[in-house]
């Protein structure tokens, strides 16, 4: 896998809720993590093929994009969420 990809991956695992899931815009990954927005979706699209990550659009009620919804998978995201948050790994 990238660097680019995991270094996507590891910001969006930071930014996650208990459930795995976060809607950070692809402007803000990209100028969080000094990348363009081609090499997010890139990213996005490496991580969805290895099975770590789901996307789902969202839309304003009257009927304009929102940021996306990212859901997390794999047992990775219990690890780094549990490291970052200083609490211990069983």
């Amino acid at each position: 896998m990238s660097h680019k990809a995991v270094s996507v991956y590891c910001y969006l695992c930071g930014r996650a809720d208990k459930n795995g899931e976060c809607y950070p815009s692809v402007g803000r990954i990209a100028e969080d993590l000094s990348l363009s927005t081609c090499t997010v979706f890139r990213a996005f699209n490496e991580l969805e093929k290895r099975d770590l990550l789901e996307r789902f659009p969202r839309y304003h009620p009257q009927g304009g994009r929102r940021s996306s919804l990212y859901r997390i998978k794999g047992e990775i995201t219990k690890t780094n969420r549990s490291k970052k948050r200083g609490g211990s790994v069983v």
